[in-house]
C-alpha cells in the first residue's frame, strides 16, 4: 500500500503540481482512504518529501576508501532527489509547514533527519578508523557543512547546481570536517586553541 500511495503521489505532482495536490486525489487515486494515508504520514507535506525526495531508509554510504570520495557520494546522491522538479516544488512548502507545525517537525527530525545523520556517523567512523581523521566530529555538524549547504544553494539562493558545485561542496565539507576533528582531538573542551 504505500508503495502505491507513493507513486501516485509522485504521478500527481508531476500531473497538477505540489501546490495543486490534495490527500482526497491521492487517495482515490490509489484505492485507499484517507484515513490509511493519515496513518502514515501527518501531512501533505510529509507524504510528498518521502514519494519525491526522502524514503525513510537510506542505502547504506559507500565506502570508497576516502572521507572526500565517501561525502562526494552521499552529496551526489542527494543532489539527484533534491534537484528533481518536484522536490523543487516541495522543499519551500514543507520548510514553512516545519515552522508552524511541531508534530512534523518532530517526525522530520526523527526519522529523516536521524537516518541522513547516521550515514554521516558512519562515514565518520570509517574516516577514523582509516586514520584520515584525529577524532570523531559531531554528525549534525557533518550534516550542516554538506547537505546544508546544497539544501541552500538549490532552495534559497537558487544557484546553478552541477557536479563541479557538487564536488566542491564535498571537498569544502571534507576540509570542515577534518578541521573541526583536529580541533576537537587538539582540546578536550573544543575550544580552538590560541596560534
Amino acid at each position: 500500500m504505500d508503495h502505491n500511495i507513493l507513486q501516485t503521489t509522485r504521478e500527481l505532482i508531476d500531473e497538477v503540481g505540489y501546490p495543486a495536490l490534495t490527500i482526497d486525489q491521492v487517495a482515490a487515486r490509489a484505492g485507499v482512504g484517507k484515513a490509511a494515508i493519515y496513518r502514515r504520514y501527518a501531512s501533505k507535506a510529509e507524504m510528498a518529501f518521502v514519494a519525491t525526495m526522502h524514503e525513510q531508509q537510506l542505502p547504506p554510504p559507500a565506502d570508497s576508501g576516502s572521507l572526500h570520495g565517501d561525502l562526494l557520494a552521499l552529496v551526489r546522491t542527494f543532489h539527484v532527489r533534491m534537484a528533481a522538479p518536484a522536490a523543487r516544488q516541495l522543499a519551500p512548502a514543507l520548510i514553512s509547514e516545519l515552522a508552524v507545525n511541531p508534530e512534523l517537525k518532530t517526525r522530520f527530525q526523527d526519522t529523516f533527519l536521524a537516518a541522513e545523520q547516521a550515514a554521516f556517523a558512519e562515514i565518520i567512523e570509517q574516516a577514523v578508523a582509516r586514520g584520515e581523521l584525529a577524532g570523531p566530529v559531531d554528525p549534525a555538524m557533518a550534516h550542516l557543512l554538506l547537505l546544508g549547504s546544497l539544501a541552500s544553494a538549490l532552495y534559497i539562493l537558487n544557484l546553478p547546481v552541477d557536479d563541479t558545485m557538487v564536488t566542491n561542496l564535498a571537498t569544502a565539507a571534507t576540509a570542515g570536517i577534518t578541521a573541526l576533528a583536529g580541533q576537537h582531538h587538539s582540546d578536550p573542551d573544543g575550544a580552538a586553541e590560541p596560534r
